[in-house]
């Protein structure tokens, strides 16, 4: 846990997992409902092969200048001069910010942007926004559950939304109700500033919390991003599709290989290993035939 801020309330909790010589670590930011460890899975396996890994758990901030404040802090503390970063819903719209916040003396090398979103007026709550501070949690839980996928799912997925039911409880009211503000409050991502960096746009074919007009405008913003679909995973593919999600994650660090902003273990590295892999899930994605 890290206090970078004046305010000694704002803790940051992280888990850093792989080798401390990666200067250029993978980040994670986690969705309203997610804590740090929701990404165990992905911490996991991405170490297992070389690579440095860090989940991250964001203190109550409650506008979004003030986190990319405090997240740039959080940076110099670990003396992390360039990252890449992996947000997933409220996570991804906060790497984006993040970015644009740092464009004239950039911080972030990479995105990776889960189920994420660039205008927070697709929730249509902005007007709400300014009220979640005096809500009580249960009625906050209640918000964030109205999201939840419902309807049959398969076990990894009911199992993914049970994880996440259990991480939900674990926030206290001002952690809820300061997330619920950042991912309401009238704001949107200018994509001007953040135009050079490689994108990965990582979403999924089934029910999720984003419409598919949220997802057309990601794909207007980055026209040059790489896509990564996933046919199943709902809100939350890096529990319940982690194998696919961890994939798409190399794929995305290999262009930095060999390079000063390698997320991995030199050592580590077998490029044929990941080609196959790389061919076998293109197929495996590969639209079926009428």
């Amino acid at each position: 846990q890290i206090i970078v801020d004046d305010d000694d309330s704002k803790v940051w909790s992280l888990y850093d997992a792989g080798p401390r010589s990666i200067r250029c670590p993978l980040i994670f930011l986690p969705p309203v409902s997610g804590t740090a460890d929701v990404f165990f899975q992905q911490i996991l396996a991405l170490t297992g092969w070389g690579y440095r890994v860090i989940a991250l758990q964001y203190p109550v901030y409650w506008d979004h200048l003030e986190f990319c404040d405090g997240f740039r802090k959080l940076l110099d503390h670990l003396q992390l001069d360039k990252v890449h970063l992996f947000g997933a819903s409220l996570g991804g719209f906060l790497a984006q910010k993040f970015a644009e916040y740092t464009h004239k003396s950039p911080r972030v090398q990479s995105l990776i942007l889960c189920n994420a979103f660039s205008d927070t007026s697709i929730f249509n709550q902005t007007w709400t926004a300014n009220s979640f501070w005096l809500m009580p949690a249960f009625m906050l839980k209640k918000i964030v559950l109205g999201n939840f996928a419902s309807g049959p799912l398969d076990a990894e997925m009911a199992d993914g939304i049970d994880f996440m039911v259990d991480r939900l409880e674990s926030l206290g009211q001002s952690e809820l109700a300061s997330r619920l503000t950042l991912n309401c409050q009238n704001s949107y991502v200018e994509p001007h500033k953040i135009r050079d960096i490689p994108v990965t746009i990582m979403d999924v074919f089934d029910q999720s919390a984003l419409s598919t007009e949220a997802k057309e405008e990601m794909y207007k913003l980055y026209p040059n991003a790489r896509r990564a679909h996933l046919k199943t995973g709902g809100n939350f593919p890096y529990l319940c599709r982690s194998a696919e999600v961890n994939l798409y994650i190399q794929i995305h660090l290999l262009q930095f290989h060999g390079t000063r902003y390698a997320a991995i273990d030199p050592s580590m590295v077998s490029a044929e290993e990941l080609e196959v892999q790389k061919i076998s899930l293109h197929t495996s994605n590969e639209p079926e035939e009428q």
